[in-house]
């Protein structure tokens, strides 16, 4: 079984690949926009050009099964376009409904879609969950985009026969990691002093082993067609928990001390870093009882192994 892979040479999409490699069942072809990433020779690449409403995915898609939608304009904390929910449209939107246009004309029997939890919305109350099957609440213009490719990739689905999986992952962490994750993983290799040691709230993060794994197991699961799936690790932490076992993870100490959230979220909106205060603060519970019940999929490695792996692969980086 041929598999295309987009994004491939991006965070999530290159582990796909990866993972795929070790899997006899499936061949891997890569979609990149330039061929200055290296990868196995077991491996088939695709130059494509950037994801877009006229891109030409005619010859990425020759003889492929299924496919792995993993490129997208990514959430970013600073967006300087003067329209953001415009230009995430344009890429998430657009550019992933006329590639799902083209996979269906090819023959492609499925399509999953990395989608984004932002569709089902931003936080939760402590000890809530978000569900698959709960009704979309996305806030961001991200969210949004998310959102309204995954309604066009059902519409796609209920008229061409083409199916359809769609995979929502909260936080991915794993080797490579960029942004507050890799953020947190220097502060604390550096001992720094940090006022997070007081966040009783609980977050559902996914290692990107785990994510993986439970992408390649909806690639030919009969029971995956056409459902939503939430991805996630199965155990929820505080910010205060994972940073302390992050810490150990680094061997290092964790340097944490108790601030009140509700006054962390104060004096960090006074520097302008309110948004990612409440990140730290508030709460995102993720339900993965649907994943695990019709998949019959558990998530192969615990949070520590995850953690252990993250930094392994962030040192050999350096």
């Amino acid at each position: 079984m041929i598999v295309l892979v987009t994004g491939a040479s991006g965070f999530i999409g290159s582990a796909v690949v990866d993972g795929l490699v070790v899997q006899s069942d499936f061949t891997p072809r890569a979609a990149v926009r330039c061929e200055n990433h290296t990868f196995s020779s077991a491996v088939d690449v695709a130059q494509v050009a950037d994801l877009a409403s006229d891109t030409d995915w005619c010859t990425a898609l020759r003889n492929v099964d299924a496919v792995v939608h993993a490129a997208a304009r990514v959430h970013v904390m600073q967006d300087v376009a003067t329209d953001p929910l415009g230009e995430f449209r344009r890429v998430n939107v657009a550019g992933t409904l006329n590639l799902a246009r083209q996979a269906a004309e090819a023959g492609v029997k499925r399509f999953i879609f990395i989608s984004s939890i932002k569709v089902n919305g931003e936080g939760t109350l402590l000890g809530g969950a978000f569900r698959g099957d709960d009704p979309p609440v996305p806030v961001d213009p991200y969210g949004v985009s998310k959102m309204e490719a995954e309604q066009g990739l059902r519409q796609f689905a209920r008229e061409t026969g083409m199916e359809v999986v769609i995979i929502r992952p909260p936080l991915v962490y794993g080797p490579g990691v960029k942004a507050n994750f890799q953020s947190m993983m220097c502060w604390l290799d550096k001992g720094i002093p940090l006022p997070l040691g007081a966040i009783h709230n609980k977050r559902s993060l996914v290692s990107l082993d785990n994510l993986v794994d439970l992408i390649v197991t909806c690639i030919d699961h009969p029971a995956a067609a056409n459902q939503i799936f939430l991805a996630g690790d199965g155990e929820d932490l505080s910010t205060t928990e994972l940073l302390q076992r992050l810490a150990k993870a680094l061997g290092r100490p964790a340097r944490l001390f108790p601030v009140p959230a509700k006054l962390l979220v104060l004096g960090a909106a006074l520097i302008g870093k309110r948004d990612l205060a409440q990140r730290l603060c508030s709460s995102l519970q993720i339900d993965i009882s649907k994943t695990r019940d019709v998949l019959g999929w558990t998530p192969p490695i615990c949070v520590d192994d995850g953690l252990r792996r993250t930094v392994e692969g962030s040192k050999a980086l350096e």
